[in-house]
């Protein structure tokens, strides 16, 4: 399954095939099999923006387009060869969206919509962060949430001082169904206890908050 795949890399090592004759021919005759060089591709072509908080550019100049990706393989080899976010520096993010959504409040497909949001306690830097950060990832290219999937904009890892954050963006804040199911699909696969809320927040109120704290629109 793609599922499967996403989980165990893409480790394909020659391997002993049978003749006609029942013998187990050499492991390099295996190397000619297609499925050494067919990559395995995903539902969606995904982005990975890398946003790096240096205060003397603009917004817009700090976020820069990584890598896209459209298989299982591509995707490995991207993750394999990018820091992890435990070592990012603080006020840096990583946006995985899928291609042709910037990772912005006022991207016409995110404008409308809003995002689940975990933040995470200065503890969980070096004990869940980067684990999180890459089911999270392993969701959306999945397709983890079903139909819900399609609702799914992309992702965002915030690190920051104070605590650093994972949220999963949606399109359209009035999709209750699919949001909830997202959400609730999400919390089991984090392995997040059931006492411990987690949030969905429309970008709108986001954007024209007064006070620290957003509203949420839902929970789980």
């Amino acid at each position: 399954t793609l599922f499967g795949w996403l989980v165990t890399g893409f480790s394909l090592g020659p391997r002993a095939t049978e003749n006609e004759e029942g013998r187990a021919d050499s492991p390099t005759a295996a190397v000619t099999s297609p499925e050494q060089y067919i990559k395995h591709p995903l539902q969606h072509r995904w982005a990975l923006w890398y946003f790096k908080n240096d205060k003397s550019k603009s917004w817009t100049e700090n976020l820069r387009l990584i890598s896209k990706f459209d298989t299982v393989e591509d995707f490995w080899a991207l993750y394999n060869h990018i820091q992890q976010p435990s070592k990012l520096g603080f006020g840096c993010d990583y946006c995985l969206f899928k291609d042709g959504i910037k990772p912005m409040w006022e991207d016409d497909r995110n404008k409308l919509g809003g995002r689940w949001l975990m933040t995470l306690s200065k503890q969980q830097r070096h004990n869940d962060l980067d684990r999180y950060w890459m089911e999270t990832l392993l969701c959306l290219i999945g397709e983890s949430f079903d139909e819900a999937s399609e609702d799914v904009c992309g992702a965002v890892v915030n690190v920051r001082p104070k605590g650093d954050k994972i949220s999963i963006w949606t399109g359209n804040c009035q999709n209750k169904d699919a949001i909830m199911t997202i959400g609730q699909q999400y919390k089991e696969r984090l392995s997040i206890p059931i006492k411990t809320l987690i949030g969905y927040q429309s970008h709108d109120d986001t954007s024209s908050k007064s006070g620290s704290t957003t509203k949420n629109m839902y929970s789980v």
